[in-house]
């Protein structure tokens, strides 16, 4: 199953189409999000729905999974294809990230739910107790839309441009309100660039 959990449908379509980690990724992303909820309903009973599911989004993102599964060393054991490979697929936060999840899964599947729970408690805890800190670092782009609501502005618009190769794109996003650029990020995804943008924009309405 760990074979399995680490086997990226590159590899598999270039060795006669074989299974990839795919299942097994669906099943650990369920397991994962089951058991970070249920965690965070019990530990924080004071918090409301919604910085509970900014905390779990944050626990559970690719980024985040992809920085525990770094921290294990399973991308140089994950099977890539020879055009990933290439491009150092095994860096890649989608990679390990859905890696990640596959594993979980495997666990899951090798034992039961008290064993994937234990091994979700190993993995995610110190990340959980680190996040429920960060306040509106959690998710920028969600607390400069309601720090922009309360400040009765309009709506943040993002914009973004992509540049370089596919397998090294960098990302430039700005973010606006009422047609005034307040933001500006670069990332190596969108997502990164634009939570970048977010950031600064919600530091310059706060001192504003």
């Amino acid at each position: 199953m760990l074979d399995l959990a680490l086997t990226h449908r590159s590899w598999a379509y270039e060795h006669g189409r074989v299974p990839t980690n795919e299942r097994l990724e669906f099943l650990g992303d369920s397991v994962l999000g089951v058991i970070v909820t249920e965690w965070i309903f019990q530990r924080y009973p004071d918090r409301p729905e919604g910085e509970l599911a900014k905390l779990r989004a944050s626990v559970v993102s690719g980024q985040s999974l992809a920085m525990v599964a770094r921290q294990l060393g399973v991308g140089p054991l994950i099977k890539l294809g020879r055009g990933e490979t290439a491009t150092q697929g095994a860096d890649k936060d989608s990679i390990l990230a859905d890696a990640m999840e596959a594993i979980i899964g495997a666990v899951h599947i090798c034992g039961d739910f008290a064993m994937s729970r234990r091994f979700v408690h190993d993995l995610m805890d110190d990340l959980i107790a680190a996040n429920a800190e960060l306040g509106a670092a959690l998710d920028w782009k969600s607390s400069l839309q309601e720090l922009a609501a309360s400040l009765d502005l309009g709506t943040p618009i993002y914009d973004y441009e992509a540049t370089g190769p596919d397998h090294a794109r960098q990302f430039f996003a700005t973010v606006s309100i009422n047609q005034e650029v307040i933001g500006e990020g670069h990332g190596a995804s969108r997502r990164a660039a634009e939570h970048m943008a977010a950031e600064k924009a919600y530091h310059s309405l706060e001192n504003e």
